[in-house]
């Protein structure tokens, strides 16, 4: 039911003195509002049906803002899935921005559902959405802001059910503490059984840890962490020695070590798209359709975590993709459509499915982005295949600039295909090529450095010489994107340690100096929120302190650049007693136990070792 007082409150008093009021009323078309004690479901905007009283509310809570969670392909999926089952209802909330939330707290009013203006608190589940390790304060935030208490522990039956999925929660160590389950692998068909299970189990009655052991045993998918050992490789045992040290510092306790199997969605074609989804009253990142082709990815990536996480390859049928395209260009009025998946070139359809969607939607004036192109012989006729009007940009990721670095960390691409793919979009009318590289990686030498430069600038010469052709020639732009390598956890090469801060400022100065064109683009990623993520993402149960210390001391919105405070966090991090050294610059032993392989993947961790010694052996 709506909470109208709140609502009067918030639009009368509080929106009038914040910046982009818009993202904190709901209301938007599509989205769904449903009246709980009404026992019905009314569409906020636009349209209306009726069902069944709801057995359960749920938030969906995103912890960035609104412009960037409406982004969200999963905020959208989740959002429609759970509001067409009977018995739940589903909204969504964000994280306000400091004004915002200054204003809340001044108030004393709680953070709330955007479709009933529900405190976080009256809900039965909440659920977040892990995309970002820096984006961990912002949970803080909305929770304190939701009336919710942040540790796990002191929340009692009469507290909503805390939950979080998505990448990030491959090691959900970092955030332990204030998460009382964690939803592994896809969330499809895991987070209505999740959310049926808590509330079956509420209306039996009895204590709430009781509760979260028998969800525990009863979903393979489901990580409770106050039922698993919080030991990770900063425990003196995992170095080698002959058994763990007094106050070594990495919270060991006695507790169950079974392996937790991720969720995953067998059938893909069998969950069709939303077909109309939320669109928003803000400009947002994305402001297009979105459309899943496929999930999983057939290559072999040393550093991605999501060609591991995503396994097995399932895809949609061509069928399914252009009717859920057409229902949502109708229900949105989108001019552009994206097709969403690791790699879109490897969809074994792919030319079939873009000529149907060029022959459909070419006559309406809707153009067809591909956000994820493997560099392969089928790159040669995406520029036909995606000539309209509105390209002139193709973004490619050869990752390492030479092919012996490529090779080593399992993208064996070869220049031939990648310049031939550039040449053929040239052709056929595309200016600008978005390229993204990493620098770091292990083995890395000076040649790999300047090897980034000079494929950008062979790039920029093709486009030349290609337009010459036709009529006066000009350089292409290009975008060349240089991130600092991050081992993340659940890949061949979390093993690896991450190159010190002195080495990521002297690479970048190294590239700057060497980039000569004014038609090369050079950008490289902050240096200081890279080892903030790498010391998140491979942190164990003591980084929760950290986070905690960090976010109480003003931290927030950390993924942005303008907003980290990189001071503030390392001394967090020294404060909770976490040695920054042991969690990011030593290499881990191949037969230590990490803080995440309780998590498992579809492949298995002995994947990963064969992975890494292969990588070792293309290095020799």
């Amino acid at each position: 039911m709506l909470n109208q007082a709140l609502k009067d409150f918030v639009v009368d008093h509080l929106l009038p003195r914040v910046q982009t009021p818009s993202q904190y009323i709901g209301g938007e078309w599509n989205a769904v509002r449903a009246e709980w004690g009404a026992g019905c479901r009314t569409a906020a905007a636009n349209k209306a049906d009726s069902r069944a009283a709801p057995r359960g509310k749920l938030c969906l809570c995103f912890p960035d803002t609104y412009s960037i969670g409406m982004s969200c392909h999963a905020v959208q999926v989740l959002y429609d899935l759970m509001n067409r089952r009977e018995g739940w209802a589903c909204e969504r909330a964000f994280a306000p921005m400091e004004d915002f939330e200054r204003l809340l707290r001044e108030h004393q009013r709680p953070l709330y559902g955007l479709e009933t203006f529900t405190p976080l608190a009256d809900f039965d589940v909440v659920g977040f959405t892990l995309q970002h390790d820096l984006c961990y304060t912002n949970v803080l935030t909305m929770l304190d802001l939701g009336g919710i208490p942040l540790a796990a522990e002191q929340r009692t039956i009469e507290h909503p059910l805390v939950i979080a999925g998505g990448p990030c929660a491959v090691n959900p160590e970092p955030m332990a503490r204030f998460i009382d389950l964690f939803v592994i692998g896809d969330g499809e068909e895991a987070l209505p059984e999740v959310c049926n299970l808590w509330a079956e189990l509420k209306q039996s009655g009895g204590d709430r840890q009781r509760m979260l052991a028998e969800m525990a045993a009863r979903l393979p998918y489901a990580y409770v962490p106050s039922l698993f050992d919080a030991r990770g490789p900063g425990c003196q045992a995992d170095r080698g020695a002959s058994g763990c040290e007094a106050n070594c510092g990495a919270g060991c306790q006695p507790a169950t070590t079974r392996t937790i199997e991720p969720a995953i969605v067998a059938d893909l074609n069998a969950f069709p798209p939303p077909v109309a989804p939320i669109v928003p009253y803000v400009e947002c990142v994305q402001d297009r359709i979105a459309i899943e082709i496929m999930r999983g990815c057939p290559g072999k990536c040393r550093f991605c975590q999501s060609t591991t996480l995503k396994r097995p390859l399932r895809y949609r049928k061509v069928e399914t993709i252009v009717q859920a395209a057409m229902e949502q260009y109708r229900n949105t009025g989108y001019n552009e459509i994206s097709l969403l998946s690791l790699s879109s070139s490897d969809y074994p359809e792919f030319d079939e499915l873009l000529r149907r969607l060029q022959e459909t939607f070419r006559p309406l004036g809707v153009s067809i982005s591909l956000p994820s192109l493997r560099i392969n012989e089928q790159l040669r006729a995406v520029g036909e295949l995606l000539n309209t009007d509105r390209h002139s940009g193709l973004t490619l990721a050869p990752e390492a600039a030479r092919e012996e670095m490529r090779r080593r960390i399992g993208k064996p691409i070869t220049d031939e295909n990648l310049l031939a793919g550039c040449r053929r979009a040239f052709e056929n009318g595309f200016s600008r090529v978005k390229l993204y590289f990493m620098c770091g990686l292990p083995g890395e030498q000076e040649t790999d450095l300047e090897g980034i430069i000079e494929l950008s600038e062979k790039i920029s010469r093709l486009g030349k010489e290609v337009t010459s052709e036709t009529g006066p020639g000009r350089y292409a732009e290009v975008v060349a994107n240089v991130s600092n390598f991050v081992p993340k956890p659940q890949t061949p090469f979390q093993w690896h340690p991450m190159q010190r801060r002195e080495y990521f400022r002297w690479a970048h100065d190294f590239l700057y100096q060497r980039n000569r064109y004014r038609s090369v683009k050079l950008r490289c990623h902050d240096v200081e929120a890279s080892l903030l993520e790498g010391a998140l993402c491979r942190g164990d149960r003591r980084m929760g302190e950290a986070i905690e210390l960090a976010w109480s001391r003003g931290a927030r919105f950390d993924a942005w650049s303008e907003k980290l405070r990189s001071e503030l966090w390392w001394q967090a991090i020294s404060d909770a007693g976490i040695d920054l050294e042991q969690t990011l610059h030593v290499p881990y032993l191949v037969e230590a136990r990490l803080p995440w392989d309780h998590i498992g993947t579809h492949q298995g961790r002995g994947h990963l070792e064969r992975e890494w010694r292969r990588a070792a052996e293309a290095a020799c």
